[in-house]
């Protein structure tokens, strides 16, 4: 491809203040209007004893303009500055520089992210409302998949950062860093949205504060509309006892990693020779400890119960997992690796032991994060990250929500397919006969898309109430 025309140096102009450089964001923020984003964030976030008494002004509108900044792309508080460029100021109303959004971000503690957590969760239950992010959500098993992961920092200025540990190519190593852990909402046909995020200490343990955000997960997928079965599946990390009683007081059904312990490896060596059976995946799978990729395994069962010296004992199955050694392939005998998980689910041993192994699902949801809001933790300020990490899963739920109903196969797409396609487009703001209309690129090669997003948001009629 050649430049087909000769330019001057002097031939680029930034003067044109009718031209828009995300005009999907409109539909996105509009969709965020009519689930009631702005409403639930004027309800909920408070900040009543401010160190700088401006900074805590209008928190609504400042927290909205980082989520529109996070779906048309933005990864630090400067991008932000990409709402206020050429035509986007006559689109929106309300919006605020990032040095403004800077000092309320940074206003935040532990208990205002507690606030804006749960208009995470509410503004969910409101999309999956407006939208149909799960479907068949009263009849499918619903999943909710617990992890988190290390993201990491440089400097002396970050607060909380610390070193934890992280495995990087099946290997273990210490990083420093700031660990979010998170909480997603699937179904077997949808992608996952997150239903809870929490910033913590680097070193902070995996498992630190699972349970809680477990039972609020389920209470989100409960009023979101999954009145069926709830399968809540997690790694070694998170295979104790409070998040297994979480599930059980909420009724929930739990797939959970056990770490291996002498009891462990008593259940381990009575289960017969026989009971094992070859299960295929449909693609290779990478071994957790040693990074090589198998692509067959044997399962077998056997009954086991979890916690025996406390209150909370609970008979289940101790589904296992084992795959041979790579590390010893000219052995005379077998040498096999085993995994084990505890699960109270009726299905049969290989298909628990498949549908164990999606739990890899939620990795899909940190790579979006990572690919976008996520790529810097920006602040120095603990609670100021705190809360981006949380309009970034707001953010994220709403670009799945505009994939859905863009359609044609948008509904599983990546962020940064969404962003390309349908957010980041560029557009000409008119007002013939004082009527707004965007003008978009011809041929734009998904315009179909586009269009079906705009029409399903900008045409919708919410049903009226009726009048007694």
């Amino acid at each position: 491809m050649q430049v087909s025309h000769r330019f001057a140096s002097d031939s680029a102009v930034f003067d044109d203040g009718n031209l828009v450089s995300c005009a999907g964001v409109v539909a996105v923020m509009t969709l965020a209007e009519q689930t009631g984003l702005s409403r639930l964030l004027g309800e909920k976030v408070h900040i009543s004893a401010p160190r700088i008494k401006s900074g805590s002004a209008n928190p609504a509108p400042k927290l909205a303009t980082v989520v529109a900044g996070m779906v048309a792309g933005a990864d630090c508080i400067d991008d932000v500055d990409i709402l206020r460029s050429g035509g986007m100021k006559s689109l929106f109303d309300g919006v605020y520089a990032p040095s403004t959004v800077g000092t309320l971000l940074r206003e935040f503690t532990f208990g205002h992210a507690r606030q804006l957590e749960s208009v995470l969760r509410e503004h969910l239950v409101a999309l999956c409302g407006r939208v149909d992010l799960l479907p068949n959500a009263a009849e499918q098993r619903v999943f909710i998949d617990i992890d988190s992961l290390l993201r990491p920092v440089y400097g002396h200025a970050k607060q909380g950062a610390s070193y934890g540990h992280t495995k990087i190519a099946g290997k273990q190593i210490l990083r420093k860093g700031l660990s979010p852990l998170a909480t997603t909402i699937s179904t077997a046909s949808s992608a996952p949205v997150i239903a809870g995020m929490r910033l913590r200490a680097g070193k902070a343990n995996s498992g630190k504060g699972a349970a809680r955000m477990v039972a609020q997960a389920i209470s989100t997928a409960r009023a979101a509309g999954a009145s069926g079965k709830i399968l809540v599946r997690g790694d070694s990390a998170y295979g104790n006892r409070k998040v297994v009683a979480a599930c059980v007081r909420a009724g929930a059904q739990f797939s959970l990693v056990m770490t291996r312990n002498p009891a462990i490896d008593r259940a381990l060596a009575a289960i017969d020779d026989d009971a094992w059976t070859p299960v295929s995946y449909p693609g290779a799978v990478q071994d957790p400890d040693t990074g090589a990729w198998i692509s067959d395994a044997e399962v077998a069962e056997i009954p086991y119960t979890a916690f025996a010296s406390t209150p909370d004992a609970i008979t289940a199955r101790l589904v296992v997992r084992r795959v041979k050694d790579a590390r010893y392939p000219d052995a005379l005998f077998p040498v096999w690796r085993y995994h084990p998980f505890l699960t109270n689910t009726d299905l049969p041993v290989t298909e628990a032991d498949v549908t164990h192994r999606q739990h890899a699902i939620i990795e899909t949801v940190f790579a979006d994060l990572i690919d976008g809001a996520l790529a810097h933790i920006p602040s120095g300020r603990f609670g100021a990250n705190s809360a981006w990490v949380l309009c970034a899963a707001i953010a994220h739920n709403l670009l799945r929500a505009a994939g859905v109903l863009a359609g044609e196969r948008h509904g599983r797409a990546r962020g940064s397919t969404l962003r390309r396609r349908i957010v980041n487009v560029p557009a000409r703001l008119a007002r013939p006969q004082r009527r707004p209309a965007l003008h978009l690129p011809s041929r734009w090669p998904w315009s179909k898309a586009w269009l079906a997003l705009w029409r399903s948001i900008i045409g919708h009629s919410p049903p009226q109430r009726a009048i007694p």
